[in-house]
């Protein structure tokens, strides 16, 4: 631990020193460099290297003139995980009757159990279409299905002919998971569709649930009551499961592939899933730091700034590099929270609301760390009116726009196009919307707990497409993820500046509402538009 800390206070030194930066610039680089250093080993959840990258946040915040809010006055918020991995050889997928097996890594790849270490699940399978429940549009996947007991079966990823946010929600495994256990399903398998295919080859997906999983656990407080991920199937794999049933799959994939409503109803086959894991306990920490407020009125009510601590760790290696350092994501999101801390001890006027700035654990394994905080916050739940999130912006190059996900959802959008104005910027929308960002970053947590969020980004206009696509393709979840990326100071710090002014707005203007009719704000029971 004492060499960790000696060789990142070494990086720390060097950031600040070795280019002839502005203070301001050299601090955000400072704070880049030492979580990106390859002491850090890529600041797994649950990892010792972790707890060092903790340790320097809480110091930064208590530097910036914060007091801790974590678990009993401390800069903490503990977040106990369970993790699994499943063992190698061991998942099976058969159906009764079946002429041809279901082979493991072609046409499924199985979900390792967080509760049980050797979980065999049979039943009869019945096919909901893309799992949606939607009261707003009178969409009901599962109208005359009765599921209870049963295996469902849901296409993987959201249906055609939604708002982009709105169909990353229903494409959601979660989401899906917990609408199929609502109904008493006994589990659920993710087919391979159209849209999938074409973003997210099966090859990618075998990858991804070949790996370990996780989630945070809490005795009497389960994380939602959706029915267990058994598997993801391919398209292959559904030709088998499906073969000789009432609802017939090739009806389904021209269906799918037209993006018309599919048919579904009950297969009247039997399928029976086997796989055995390893299951082990760890804890992580989520790190808080308050910013009390100056109005008697408000200061008991708090905007949250968020940024995922975490990244993935050490992996296979790339020309001889094995750390997966991760210094856009997400060491450059804290570096440009801490900056905006700092930002309002250097203004000396506190805001009138309070302000939480929050250093979440596990968002690479699934927004754990802030869907565990959102739920079981260290202030009382209700007095959170809104979430500012700072996930992976590239600073690459001179933004000329940014992004917002959700920003058109509530009055934050209006506040920040303001904010942005005034920096000579403009707010643009996805430009991506077939990537799901949505729900795929930690402000979607919050969403679900009825809170006003957004997650702000840098744009595409200008420079920005092509450097985005260039980080995307060459370095995002790679080693070369390091301090080597031809880093834009600059920008980086009216990065940060930028989310300093939007969060002052914020707590000192209106409390943040949803728009009236807004499917987030009705679904979640959000506060409600005046």
């Amino acid at each position: 631990m004492r060499a960790l800390l000696l060789g990142g206070a070494a990086a720390l030194l060097i950031a600040a020193t070795d280019a002839p930066l502005p203070p301001d610039q050299a601090a955000m680089k400072a704070h880049v460099a030492f979580l990106a250093d390859d002491a850090l080993k890529g600041r797994q959840a649950g990892s010792p290297e972790h707890d060092v990258a903790a340790a320097y946040v809480a110091a930064r915040m208590q530097e910036a003139g914060l007091t801790p809010a974590g678990d009993n006055g401390t800069w903490r918020q503990t977040v106990p995980l369970v993790a699994a991995r499943p063992l190698e050889g061991t998942a099976s997928l058969t159906r009764a009757g079946a002429t041809q097996p279901l082979v493991a890594g072609t046409d499924f790849v199985g979900r390792a159990s967080l509760t049980d270490a050797d979980r065999t699940v049979e039943g009869e399978v019945v096919f909901a279409g893309y799992g949606v429940v939607d009261p707003t549009r009178g969409v009901d996947d599962y109208r005359g299905l009765d599921v209870n007991g049963r295996i469902v079966a849901v296409l993987y990823g959201g249906p055609p002919g939604l708002n982009s946010e709105v169909a990353a929600h229903y494409g959601n495994r979660e989401v899906k998971a917990e609408i199929a256990g609502k109904r008493g399903a006994k589990g659920i398998v993710f087919i391979e569709s159209a849209a999938i295919r074409a973003t997210y080859d099966f090859p990618a997906i075998v990858e991804a649930w070949s790996g370990p999983s996780m989630n945070w656990t809490r005795p009497g407080q389960p994380r939602g009551d959706g029915a267990p991920q058994l598997a993801a199937i391919s398209e292959a794999g559904a030709a088998k499961l499906f073969a000789r049933s009432p609802v017939a799959w090739d009806r389904v994939r021209k269906a799918d592939a037209a993006k018309k409503p599919v048919p579904t109803g009950a297969l009247g086959v039997t399928a029976r899933f086997a796989q055995r894991s390893e299951i082990v306990s760890l804890t992580s920490a989520n790190i808080v730091g308050k910013l009390e407020g100056s109005d008697p009125a408000l200061r008991n009510e708090y905007v949250v700034l968020t940024a995922h601590l975490d990244h993935i760790g050490v992996g296979e290696p790339v020309n001889g590099d094995a750390i997966n350092n991760g210094a856009m994501d997400n060491a450059m999101g804290i570096a440009s929270m801490l900056e905006a801390a700092r930002a309002f001890r250097d203004a000396g006027a506190p805001p009138k609301r309070s302000l939480l700035f929050l250093a979440v654990t596990a968002e690479e394994e699934g927004l754990i760390g802030s869907d565990y905080y959102a739920r079981f916050p260290t202030v009382p739940k209700g007095s959170i009116v809104a979430d500012v999130n700072l996930d992976m912006p590239i600073m690459t190059y001179k933004f000329e726009d940014i992004i917002a996900y959700g920003a058109d959802r509530s009055s934050i959008g209006p506040v920040l196009a303001k904010v942005a104005s005034a920096e000579g910027l403009k707010l643009s929308p996805d430009p991506a919307p077939e990537e799901s960002n949505f729900v795929r970053t930690d402000h979607y947590s919050f969403v679900k707990q009825g809170v006003p969020s957004v997650s702000i980004d840098a744009g595409w206009s200008g420079p920005g497409k092509a450097a985005t696509k260039d980080f995307l393709d060459k370095h995002y979840h790679q080693p070369s993820d390091d301090m080597k990326l031809p880093f834009d100071w600059a920008s980086a710090r009216r990065f940060a500046m930028l989310n300093y002014k939007l969060a002052r707005q914020l707590a000192d203007g209106p409390r943040p509402t949803w728009n009236k009719g807004d499917f987030f704000g009705s679904l979640y029971g959000g506060t409600p538009s005046q």
